[in-house]
């Protein structure tokens, strides 16, 4: 099968080096517009294009997708995973088998953009994948296949991604054989139990201290590795991308640490408290550090009493 691609990030990424993997030729790949760098630096590259230049792949970023910009690739199919644009009616019914969507969530829960990382933040058991013949709604089409899996109490956004792409690797390439050969079927979504999933906002990754100490750590589980929860120790922003949290009763103020070692910064929540294990604050270069890390080099910053929060608390 000709395959036209569709996807932008990490996450489309990781389907499409399952495609390239296969049988099927991949034609062409449409990924949205670099994004600008920050500071003035050079447009941002998506995860798609990184790796579809790479694989010496033809890209294409329009800024609104036409059937002028697609109709010259003669393609049999497009695969649309996480693309950032909703696709307008004749270019989903102008390739002999359409557009199918490789969709993050046990559909008809988390339509919409984040769904992956929604399902963390409302802290989920469950996810998996749906493969749908897309329609003009948004995420609305008959489902083609789909297959559960677990949400762990200890994943991350970034790892439920891999959990998924997983389960695509497995069923995109039956459902493609399936059409083919004109043995694919497909049901209508049920139509209780939708919700959707908003795209992620980068100021709701700041930490909100006054909720409970689970509801913390599903926010720094929810947003890792994007757009990564962050709080504030005076001036400098700080994220933080690894934690667990006890429900231990205590008297310090939400956002007040609490003890800082080797083994972590403990930090009072609403309720019950985090331990972070993993952070990164913008000084030196800037990378990731572990618990005894920080507490070898940085210690000063996170002293006991100290309280985390906004600029405007701490100004």
């Amino acid at each position: 099968m000709r395959i036209l691609f569709a996807g932008t990030p990490e996450f489309a990424a990781q389907q499409l080096q399952n495609l390239i993997n296969t049988e099927h030729e991949i034609v062409g790949v449409i990924t949205q517009p670099d994004k600008p760098g920050k500071r003035g630096k050079k447009p941002v590259a998506s995860a798609v294009k990184t790796l579809a230049l790479l694989e010496g792949l033809v890209v294409i970023q329009p800024s609104r997708l036409t059937v002028e910009d697609i109709e010259h690739f003669n393609a049999d199919a497009m695969i649309v995973v996480a693309y950032g644009q909703i696709l307008r009616q004749p270019v989903l019914s102008l390739l002999p088998f359409g557009c199918i969507n490789v969709h993050g969530s046990m559909l008809p829960r988390w339509r919409g953009a984040a769904p992956i990382q929604r399902a963390v933040l409302a802290g989920d058991q469950e996810s998996g994948i749906c493969i749908i013949q897309m329609d003009k709604g948004l995420d609305t089409g008959p489902i083609l296949a789909s297959k559960i899996c677990s949400i762990a109490a200890s994943d991350s956004s970034g790892a439920l991604a891999l959990k998924l792409s997983e389960l695509s690797n497995e069923l995109l390439p039956r459902v493609l054989s399936q059409l083919i050969t004109g043995q694919s079927t497909a049901k209508q979504q049920a139509e209780e139990g939708v919700c959707y999933a908003d795209k992620i906002n980068k100021l709701e990754a700041e930490v909100d201290w006054s909720l409970t100490s689970k509801v913390v750590q599903r926010q720094i589980l929810g947003f890792n590795p994007e757009p990564v929860a962050y709080t504030y120790v005076n001036d400098l922003r700080i994220k933080i991308w690894e934690a667990s949290f006890n429900n231990d009763p205590h008297d310090f103020e939400p956002g007040q640490i609490i003890s800082i070692s080797k083994h972590g910064i403990v930090i009072a929540c609403g309720s019950g408290s985090i331990n972070v294990t993993q952070l990164q604050i913008p000084l030196g270069k800037g990378k990731i550090l572990n618990a005894s890390d920080v507490f070898n080099a940085r210690k000063d910053l996170f002293s006991p009493g100290v309280l985390l929060g906004s600029l405007k608390v701490n100004s």
